[in-house]
């Protein structure tokens, strides 16, 4: 039983991992782009995460909250931050002032957060390569 929850906890860890870098991979295919349907320049999202509750016979005994098993996507919010003023008179979309408003993107930032989303995505895989060991092991010795 406890196996396949174990199965359960990093599949939803590498789920929300693949969420988180194909919003990284978002913000970095938009770091230029100024002009977007709702107006203004592109704003950076980010994923918001939550620990899952546990949803087992445990659980609904327990009149204490037992700790999550795994984590949920919350929700993609915007990055609030204003966005960075460029001065460039030519561009389409500057202002009077000779300014353009571009994405609140940060390059550096987003490569860091894609290596970590990467590896966190690594680290999950690894918890369900050596869980599938550890099964194997079990039914050998089961024989």
């Amino acid at each position: 039983m406890r196996l396949f929850s174990t199965f359960d906890t990093a599949a939803s860890g590498m789920t929300a991992e693949r969420l988180r870098l194909d919003v990284i991979a978002n913000n970095l295919a938009n770091a230029r782009t100024t002009r977007t349907a709702e107006g203004g320049p592109y704003r950076r999202q980010r994923v918001v995460f939550a620990a899952r509750e546990r949803r087992d016979f445990l659980a609904m005994l327990s009149r204490e909250p037992l700790p999550g098993h795994g984590v949920r996507v919350v929700g993609i919010a915007h990055d609030n931050a204003p966005p960075r003023l460029v001065w460039d008179p030519y561009h389409p979309d500057a202002g009077e002032d000779g300014y353009v408003r571009m994405p609140n993107v940060d390059v550096v930032t987003e490569m860091v957060d894609m290596i970590s989303a990467s590896r966190a995505y690594e680290a999950n895989a690894t918890v369900i390569q050596a869980a599938k060991v550890m099964a194997q092991a079990a039914l050998e010795i089961g024989r």
